[in-house]
């Protein structure tokens, strides 16, 4: 009996142990063998890498108004692990974030595969959807608390807003969905406006809720610069007015206005049509988000002979007196008209009258080779350089590849391409007696706390040609703006205006040959003539008018004078009528008359 006993004790015992060491062994397993894998389990589990979103830098107009801004929102975020009901958080979430439910069970039905388990799970973090506004945001989270539900949170996020809509959309350009830079200003400036996104480590407990006191390591964001712009928005809204009134009338292919300024090359204001709303870009065409002011060469047309005739007065091979015999209207070796008949006219006049074959003998005088040279001088065939996407450099042919009447046609703006940004820089040379200053965009940089951190002072590209060509060139221009001229329908009562038309056939794609049906209308001038506050470009491309109306001096030149005359009551600038009363000279006594009796 008592062995019995002892022998059951015994074998208690060693169930016991052997019990214990089974523990032991397995406890060991636990958390020596296995102590990696469970710890990054539990790190999978409740420790998230948090993003820290930067600020993406502002863009403002020269007086410091908002162009492009950010506006807070939220990211909505789903833990499908935590989720126990997927149906009814899909329900729940449906309406408030304008999805079907169908959408939101398939987000929150997805598993990825997890390393630590070996195998597929619910997914952790689930974009359900960016840019919800706060208000919204708050509603779920409320929503979500009353009926104890988990599983869903919310990130903070921005989103940019564009407050002038169509206004300036294609020197603004726009982002994409990941907040990067794809077009205009965003595009180009986009390693400064973009900032630099941080990041945390946190810890949640069962309930998903942040443990605040088990914040790990962190990076602070880096918001992105500011940028501001040398467009001034009250002259944008002026210019995107009168081109859009324009349009109405003329339903053009499309159209341009650029206005800038001569002497330090800052653009003012720079409009295309057609164009769009940069807050809703849903089935924009990619031809319409073109910034045709800097993408897209014309042939100039008439505007062009300024290039010419000055030119030929730099090279001292005529003066403004000089006459010129114009074959009264027909040159027959190279086939070339005028659309008037001219036995002689002064140099002056040539560019008056916008004889075609009055300025293809002033580059023959030049030659080949001289004439292709002041046409490079002036920036034709290459990049203005401008801060902008995308610029084309034009087309300049060399001078080895022209045909024999190559040198009559090129003068008159023929078998040369250029875009709008091209032909008011060459205007501005003629403007700032001579000097070609690089066109700019941008004016400065600033950091988040208004340190400058990059700035685009006015810069001179070269001298082009003599400060007294250009007065030679403008005082013509001033006559070009008189009923004696083809644009007196540019004048602005009470200030000189100096200018030059353009109408360009257009060339048929097939065939390659000149089309009668299809032409390109501008104007391109500056005021005021004696003190240029700024250079106007016009240009539309295949207006619908009637017969024999499509000139540019009926077209554009009109649309210049519109915006001229707002814009120098909105800058402020006084009369020149009375500073040029007593001085000599045809060209400014012709305006003076007109103004004073118009």
């Amino acid at each position: 009996m008592r062995t019995t006993a002892q022998s059951r004790a015994l074998c208690t015992c060693v169930v016991m142990a052997l019990g214990f060491t089974a523990f032991s062994i397995r406890l060991v397993h636990l958390q020596v063998t296995k102590h990696e894998e469970y710890v990054a389990q539990a790190a999978e589990k409740h420790t998230d890498r948090q993003t820290i979103y930067a600020r993406r830098g502002t863009i403002v107009d020269a007086h410091g108004e908002s162009l492009a801004l950010n506006e807070p929102v939220r990211t909505v975020i789903a833990d499908a692990s935590l989720i126990k009901d997927r149906d009814a958080v899909a329900a729940l979430l449906a309406g408030p974030l304008e999805m079907s439910v169908t959408a939101l069970r398939e987000k929150l039905a997805r598993e990825v595969f997890s390393k630590t388990l070996n195998r597929k799970a619910p997914a952790q973090y689930i974009v359900l959807k960016k840019d919800v506004p706060e208000a919204v945001a708050k509603g779920i989270a409320d929503e979500m608390a009353a009926r104890k539900m988990r599983g869903i949170a919310f990130e903070h996020d921005t989103t940019r807003v564009y407050p002038n809509n169509r206004m300036l959309c294609h020197v603004i350009g726009y982002t994409n969905g990941e907040g990067a830079g794809m077009d205009g200003i965003e595009r180009n400036l986009d390693s400064y406006l973009r900032g630099q996104h941080g990041f945390r480590y946190i810890e949640r407990d069962g309930s998903g809720r942040e443990l605040v006191q088990f914040r790990g390591q962190e990076r602070t964001a880096s918001n992105g610069s500011n940028v501001r712009l040398t467009v001034d928005m009250g002259l944008q809204n002026i210019v995107e007015t009168e081109l859009e009134a324009a349009c109405k009338i003329y339903n053009p292919l499309s159209a341009t206005v650029v206005l800038m300024e001569p002497k330090t090359g800052a653009i003012l204001a720079m409009a295309n049509r057609p164009n769009f709303d940069l807050n809703d870009q849903r089935g924009v065409k990619e031809e319409v988000r073109r910034n045709r002011a800097v993408t897209d060469p014309v042939e100039p047309g008439s505007t062009f002979k300024i290039v010419t005739t000055a030119a030929a007065l730099d090279q001292r091979l005529v003066n403004a007196r000089t006459m010129i015999f114009c074959e009264n209207r027909y040159w027959s070796w190279c086939k070339l008209h005028d659309s008037s008949a001219h036995a002689y006219l002064s140099v002056n006049d040539v560019l008056v009258k916008s004889s075609n074959i009055g300025v293809a003998k002033l580059a023959i005088q030049m030659g080949d080779q001289k004439f292709y040279e002041y046409v490079r001088r002036f920036g034709f065939g290459e990049r203005t350089g401008v801060n902008l996407p995308w610029e084309s450099p034009g087309i300049v042919h060399l001078p080895h590849t022209w045909s024999k009447i190559s040198i009559t046609r090129m003068p008159m703006g023929h078998e040369v391409n250029a875009t709008p940004l091209q032909i008011a820089s060459a205007m501005s040379v003629i403007a700032n007696g001579g000097q070609l200053m690089m066109p700019q965009i941008v004016s400065e940089v600033a950091d988040d706390q208004g340190k400058s951190i990059a700035a685009f002072p006015p810069r001179l590209v070269r001298q082009v040609v003599s400060k007294r060509a250009t007065e030679a060139v403008r005082d013509a221009m001033l006559e070009v703006v008189t009923s004696k001229g083809t644009a007196s329908g540019a004048r602005v009562f009470g200030h000189l205006v100096a200018g030059k038309t353009g109408t360009s056939q257009k060339i048929e794609k097939e065939g390659g040959s000149y089309t009668h049906s299809k032409y390109v209308s501008s104007f391109v001038g500056y005021i005021p003539a004696n003190d240029p506050a700024f250079v106007a470009v016009v240009i539309f491309d295949e207006p619908k008018t009637k017969p024999g109306q499509y000139y540019g001096g009926i077209v554009a030149a009109p649309v210049f004078s519109r915006i001229a005359e707002r814009a120098v009551r909105y800058l402020g600038i006084p009369p020149t009528e009375d500073k040029f009363q007593g001085e000599k000279g045809t060209a400014l006594a012709a305006q003076i008359q007109q103004y004073r009796a118009p």
